[in-house]
């Protein structure tokens, strides 16, 4: 083996520093520095003198290492560096497919030559890069009849022009190996602009180990560099990555599309220059919900040294503006990061040529269809891309039966123009628009990413004329929905969304209205603002059944971590009746608080002490929630089976009432993306009338919750009618049925069956049985749009959409005559998720798409009969069965119409099921249906 090389770098009559440094080393920062010590004997005790003097040298070594070493690449002047240059990009679904992923190649050479470096430093450089021998082909192998490039040139892909700016000449300026300033033209198109980037932001490189913040194609970003031995590798966090371009996304976790990114190249370097470069960039975007609808680009890069010759000579020159302001005058510093690129789509429908397509299917006899929601994603996506008047021109030329589902896609469009055209179209001083008036609003509380502008659009509806006092209440419980939506953005000191809470927050102390002091504590209940808790408590105590019911289930949705001792209290006393008498309803609703937020062993042993107290319907649903917790293994079960070791608490004697009010949960679904659980809660009066009725579903996606369905149906002061005698505390309520719905995490305005006994009557004479609806519409899930800026200076453009089209309805009979009443909630809806990513660079498209669809619906269906006591009841909760289809297309084009569009489908049938409730209600069911013939 070759000895190393060794340079002597000081040497005096006593004192000699030698450097020696592997052959292979990359720079002087490899080399090692050894100094010897040559002292006469007579001095050799002087061992201080010694060790300051090996310091001294150590410290001129090192010194002489910083000066001399290369902090980035450095080319030869005189030469030209001859090199082969490849970038590909490919998408496909995540898994991958067996017929390849769609994508194109991009290869050429490129020429790279020393223009000027600063004579006082040697990193200190401006490189000229020179693209030529352009070739486009695909990514992966094609058949010839899927081949849309067969026959095809560079030119005839690109066009004559594009081709001339991609291989003109253009400047990088490196400082240290770091990308000072690109220097192209402003007239070139922004593609090509972005491909030559991507190209040089390939050659900026450091030699040592560290972390740094770069600019680059894809902004500016974090990057971590390793370097071992000639090698280094460049570690981009994408996370950290600062764009111009920014997109949206769906506020809730459940409903939201993640992504994983990395960012690799490694770079081989010899003679202080890079040898080779090769890159690799993935993207994975998945639906939390199913993780199977994903899409996958791939972006490389592989730049590789050919060799050299003779080059141009350095030009003269004092500084990088003047040398390139010489070369020539039209070259400028375009900077580095990518430019925008606005997509042309050439011989695409206008807005209501896709609305005439689309008419048949948002009509609502195909509402329970697949076709209706898909329909909708694609008029909600040529809506976003059109203007005010084009927007208005569809509005306006709607049928009367497919506009609420058109006001449905104008307002989850979400843009300026939309906004503006639907606020125009619509007159919130005509009562009879109700219907209309109420779809924007909706579509309002259930917007993907409402901006405070929309909120202010609300709030000046409301302080104007409206002409139905039912919208008038649903302006202000979607205006909380919205300040809840912009205060989890960090928007909560916006000042619109600072108006609106000092509006809310306001309002139930600013009125005597029993109807507006609803309004403002649903308004509330929706916000979720943490200044409303002390309000929500104060109301718990209310006189009035309806404030009580609302405060405590508004307690319910906050973080635990914000019950207080005070809320505690508050809630105990009103269970507990300390203070005055409260109705059933309102107790098992201060129950559910305390058994959901995180209880004392003290405050659990007195719920169990309570049971054989209180009246006997309330007996048996405390009991059977308290059973719910133990069977699913809620947060409180622990605690809970700790108290019941008390035998004084739990013995047969309490544990051993009967009556029909039930609480259970169970499974709906369990996948490892989504757990999705039911709950039903019945609560009965001591006459055998429902009382209250609460349907609950839930979805849970990696540690984040949402409440997707609440159904509640309320009813009281029912006992007149078969001479019954009322409970505890209820003998003076109002005849009263209504139910109230919570959907997605919003609460909509609930809904009045009858209110008083003359309206009851009338009411019970044209009884029809015929459902009355609580929510009809078109909603927009799933929302998320990005531009992933890849490091080759191409793009890929990420678009997610989900649409529910959604019927949710309830009902409620008695028939005097048989002494039987019956409750109904009717869930209709179908499902469609559409994901996209494409890579659209004018010359050539690539892209996929992942969908899927399905059709179902629950019905929940509460059957009782009070002719004798114990009354029977019987649950039921069907699930029909339901077809789910998954899709995958991939398509290639170029611009001269040559298209290749591949189709994959897979159809299955879910089967129906009963959903299982307990033992005791499966029984029940048996004797209600045996006695009904």
């Amino acid at each position: 083996m070759p000895s190393p090389p060794i340079k002597l770098i000081r040497r005096s009559p006593d004192l000699l520093c030698l450097s020696f440094w592997p052959s292979s080393a990359a720079s002087a920062a490899d080399s090692v520095f050894v100094s010897v010590l040559i002292l006469p004997a007579t001095e050799r005790g002087h061992t201080m003198l010694t060790l300051a003097v090996l310091l001294l040298c150590a410290a001129s070594s090192v010194s002489t290492s910083a000066k001399g070493g290369a902090a980035g690449p450095r080319l030869n002047n005189n030469q030209l560096y001859k090199f082969s240059y490849t970038t590909e990009v490919l998408v496909d679904r995540a898994k991958g497919s067996k017929e390849g992923s769609a994508g194109y190649r991009i290869s050429s050479d490129v020429n790279v030559n020393l223009v000027w470096r600063d004579p006082s430093s040697k990193d200190n450089q401006l490189i000229q890069l020179a693209i030529s021998n352009v070739r486009i082909d695909h990514a992966t192998h094609r058949s010839e009849k899927k081949n849309v490039l067969h026959g095809s040139t560079a030119e005839s892909v690109l066009g004559k022009t594009k081709l001339a700016a991609l291989t003109k000449p253009f400047l990088l300026h490196l400082k240290n190996g770091k990308a000072k300033a690109f220097y192209s033209y402003w007239a070139e198109p922004a593609t090509i602009k972005n491909l030559k980037r991507g190209l040089a932001s390939l050659l900026q490189v450091q030699l040592n180990t560290g972390k740094v913040i770069e600019n680059d194609v894809s902004g500016r970003c974090t990057v971590e560099y390793k370097a071992v031995k000639g090698q280094v590798t460049r570690t981009k966090i994408l996370e950290t990555c600062k764009t111009a371009e920014t997109g949206f996304t769906t506020h809730s976790q459940v409903l939201g599309v993640s992504r994983k990114s990395s960012s690799v190249t490694t770079f081989t370097l010899e003679d202080g220059f890079i040898h080779s470069a090769v890159a690799e960039e993935t993207h994975s975007l998945a639906v939390n919900a199913r993780r199977s609808a994903a899409a996958t680009v791939v972006s490389r890069q592989t730049f590789t040294f050919v060799g050299t010759e003779a080059g141009p000579l350095e030009a003269a020159g004092k500084d990088v503006a003047g040398v390139v302001k010489s070369i020539d005058a039209k070259l400028a510093a375009v900077g580095i990061v990518a430019e925008k690129v606005k997509s042309h789509c050439k011989g695409c429908p206008s807005l209501f040529e896709h609305w005439q397509t689309q008419q048949k299917q948002l009509e609502p006899a195909s509402l329970s269809k697949a076709t209706a929601p898909r329909s909708f994603l694609a008029l909600l996506q040529s809506i976003r891309k059109a203007s005010k008047g084009e927007i208005l021109t569809v509005l306006k030329s709607a049928s009367k039966t497919s506009l609420p589902q058109v006001v449905d896609a104008v307002t989850s469009s979400q843009t300026d123009a939309s906004l503006d055209a639907i606020l125009e179209f619509l007159n919130f001083t005509d009562a009879k628009g109700l219907v209309l008036q109420e779809r924007f609003l909706y579509a309002c509380g259930f917007a993907s990413h409402p901006n405070e502008r929309m909120l202010q659009v609300l709030l000046d509806i409301s302080k104007g004329k409206i002409g139905s006092t039912d919208i008038k209440e649903s302006v202000v419980i979607i205006m909380g929905a919205l300040v809840h939506k912009l205060c989890q953005k960090g928007g909560c000191n916006l000042p619109a969304v600072v108006q609106v809470k000092k509006l809310i927050l306001d309002g139930p102390g600013s009125t005597q209205v029993e109807s507006e002091v609803q309004m403002y504590l649903l308004a509330l209940k929706n916000s979720l603002l943490p200044e409303a808790i002390p309000i929500f408590t104060k109301y718990a105590e209310s006189e009035v059944g309806a404030y009580s019911t609302i405060a405590l289930t508004a307690l319910q949705r906050y973080n635990v971590n914000l019950m207080t001792d005070a809320v505690k209290q508050t809630v105990n006393r009103i269970y507990h009746q300390n203070r005055r008498v409260y109705e059933k309803n309102v107790r098992a609703a201060a129950a559910d608080v305390i058994l959901s937020s995180n209880p004392s062993y003290m405050e659990v042993k007195n719920l169990l002490l309570s049971i054989g107290n209180l009246p006997h319907e309330m007996n048996k649903y405390m009991l059977s929630k308290i059973q719910d917790i133990l069977h699913f293994q809620m947060p409180a079960s622990k605690v809970l089976r700790q108290a019941m070791k008390d035998t004084v608490s739990c013995n047969y004697d309490r544990f051993a009432k009967v009556g029909s009010s039930s609480a259970f949960s169970g499974f709906m679904a369990q996948s490892a993306d989504v757990t999705s659980t039911y709950s039903l809660d019945i609560l009965y009066s001591g006459s055998g009338i429902m009382r209250r009725s609460n349907m609950n579903i839930y979805g849970a996606s990696k540690g984040a919750m949402l409440h997707g369905l609440q159904v509640a149906i309320e009813a009281q002061g029912l006992e007149s009618l078969i001479a019954a005698t009322p409970d505890e505390g209820e003998g003076d309520l109002e005849s009263f049925a209504g139910m109230s719905a919570l959907l997605f995490d919003v609460q909509l305005r609930p809904v009045t069956f009858f209110k008083g006994y003359s309206d009851l009557m009338s009411k019970m004479f044209s009884m029809t049985g015929d459902p009355i609806n609580v929510v009809k519409g078109l909603i927009l899930l799933t929302d998320h749009s990005e531009v992933i800026q890849l490091q080759s200076g191409l793009k890929a453009s990420a678009e997610f959409q989900a649409g529910l089209a959604i019927d949710i309805s309830g009902g409620m009979e008695i028939s005097l005559w048989y002494r039987e009443s019956k409750t109904s909630v009717n869930n209709r809806g179908a499902l469609v998720l559409t994901g996209n990513v494409t890579v659209d660079m004018d010359f050539m498209r690539a892209g996929v798409e992942v969908s899927f669809e399905m059709e179902a619906s629950l019905d929940f269906i509460t059957t009782v009969q009070f002719s004798n006591y114990p009354f029977l009841v019987c649950m039921q909760m069907d699930k029909t069965t339901f077809p789910f289809s998954e899709y995958l297309t991939k398509y290639e084009s170029v611009p001269s119409g040559k298209s290749a569009v591949s189709h994959k489908r897979r159809k299955q049938l879910v089967p129906g099921s009963e959903f299982p409730l307990h033992q005791e209600n499966s029984n029940m069911c048996k004797k209600v249906f045996d006695s009904s013939w």
